[in-house]
């Protein structure tokens, strides 16, 4: 009897053969598959070679190159039997059918196309977003992403929602991270990561997958959006599971799988641009005692060598959401587009910081937001306009924990949405404008107006006023003061 079975991870054919051996060179012992195997003649062997069935089963319906699979022969007859087992590769870690990859076209996200082929039996869609990185990220994506072994690449424009949907309600909240930090990146991630459950359904995915390393925080905060969009997703984190541990190792795994490894200059750098801000982290920032180089910023000029005369822009402002420039109404991105470039040529919106990483550790970042942090500005002096003293105490104090939450990736939590509609209500009378004074790096307030201020001339002028009787406030003192005033008195036994 003899027993020749071929099992593959890129064919969509399993062969079986039962029978007696009729002695034929053609048999082999080893077969190597790269692409559907359509026919039996394919493997090198015809059916009628064996006395016996032969089968051919169905195992799933995508070619790919053959990742995982192991061969058996058993060769024998009535006085010896000889079995031999050629394992070519590890098997699948798990089989998926088919992947949507939040892609860039650089060497990572290039060489996670194959890997997941590879470990994971799948078709891989590759999505881009354009959230204001800038069209060089874009060009020539499509070629690069078939090359690495794509079947599809989706790009989506989500810019203005990006904008409007997520960086505004950050804004009129007056989220920022431990004193310093305006979220770019972490408002970003929430977007694209809804973007690929959409396109998931849309091209009938079972799976999602990821470049983020296992020590950042991206990786926390496009899953946690997968969780709450799409819990049937499986997701697939590569830099949690592969042995490729550098860019040397990445590049070699890219040659051995025929992967166009990108030729573009490695930047010291890791930076991730958005139409909010830029980030750069890395190398000597590293050591929060540097100094970063001057030539590292992008979006700004250095402050010393901004413009010697002041620029005056003014933000008009329509509860709590911007809505124009000096004058002049515009859709969220081009708005905070033009802003970026105002005050970027002002060296405006540089913040050098070490941050609390979710994951634990703490890290150096340098943030340019020139466009946002004019925004934040306009936003909070119109604020001190039109609420009032305890509103503005709780708002900050929440805005806090709308910060946290953002910046754990906790976007589509309870929490955070319902945080959201308390400041959406509070500030829906916070409309009216800021006029800003932009110099060398600098944002100072000049004038604010609302039509729903509650400063009241009248009353405040030291001049004159008919509401406040200044004999009132001697009432109000001891009053406002009868806590210190017991205080006092005990500890002196009066």
């Amino acid at each position: 009897m003899a027993q020749v079975q071929a099992i593959s991870s890129c064919s969509s054919v399993n062969l079986l053969f039962r029978g007696s051996v009729k002695s034929s060179p053609r048999i082999q012992d080893k077969f190597w598959c790269s692409k559907k195997l359509d026919s039996l003649q394919e493997l090198g062997v015809k059916a009628s070679e064996f006395n016996g069935v032969a089968i051919a089963h169905s195992s799933s319906s995508f070619a790919s190159p053959c990742a995982t699979h192991a061969i058996q022969a058993v060769l024998g007859n009535d006085k010896a039997t000889t079995s031999s087992t050629v394992i070519l590769e590890k098997p699948l870690r798990k089989k998926l059918n088919k992947v949507v990859l939040a892609y860039s076209g650089g060497l990572d996200t290039s060489v996670i196309v194959p890997w997941l082929r590879e470990n994971y039996g799948c078709e891989v869609v590759c999505f881009t977003a354009d959230v204001g990185q800038g069209i060089k990220e874009l060009e020539g994506l499509e070629a690069k992403a078939k090359a690495s072994g794509a079947c599809q690449l989706v790009v989506k424009d989500l810019q203005e929602e990006f904008v409007k949907d997520y960086i505004f309600p950050c804004l009129r909240a007056g989220a920022i991270y431990e004193r310093k930090y305006l979220l770019g990146t972490s408002m970003a991630r929430p977007v694209i990561a809804k973007a690929m459950v959409d396109v998931a359904r849309e091209v009938g995915a079972d799976a999602v997958s990821h470049g983020c390393t296992g020590k950042g925080n991206d990786q926390v905060r496009f899953e946690l959006t997968f969780f709450a969009l799409n819990p049937e997703l499986s997701v697939v984190a590569p830099w949690r599971e592969w042995e490729i541990t550098g860019r040397e190792d990445a590049i070699e795994y890219a040659k051995k799988h025929n992967v166009p490894v990108p030729v573009t200059k490695k930047s010291i750098y890791s930076r991730d641009r958005n139409l909010w801000h830029l980030s750069h982290e890395g190398d000597i920032l590293e050591d929060p005692a540097n100094e970063p180089m001057k030539d590292m910023y992008m979006m700004s000029v250095d402050p010393q060598d901004a413009p010697d005369q002041p620029e005056y822009v003014n933000i008009g402002i329509v509860a709590g959401i911007p809505v124009s420039v000096n004058g002049k109404e515009l859709s969220p991105a081009t708005l905070l587009s033009q802003l970026n470039e105002i005050g970027g040529r002002h060296g405006i919106g540089r913040i050098d910081m070490v941050e609390n990483r979710l994951v634990g550790m703490k890290s150096r970042g340098v943030y340019e937001t020139p466009g946002g942090t004019i925004l934040f500005s306009a936003v909070q002096e119109l604020e001190s306009l039109t609420l009032d003293r305890e509103t503005i105490q709780v708002k900050d104090s929440l805005a806090l924990k709308y910060a946290e939450l953002v910046y754990a990736g906790r976007w589509f939590d309870p929490l955070r949405e319902s945080m959201d509609a308390f400041m959406e209500n509070i500030t829906k009378t916070t409309t009216g404008s800021v006029t800003l004074k932009l110099y060398k790096g600098s944002v100072s307030v000049t004038g604010r107006q609302s039509p729903n201020s509650l400063y009241r001339q009248d009353i405040s002028s030291f001049e004159s006023g008919d509401i406040y009787n200044q004999a009132d406030a001697a009432g109000f003192i001891r009053l406002y003061g009868l806590p210190m005033r017991v205080r006092a008195m005990l500890e002196k036994g009066l």
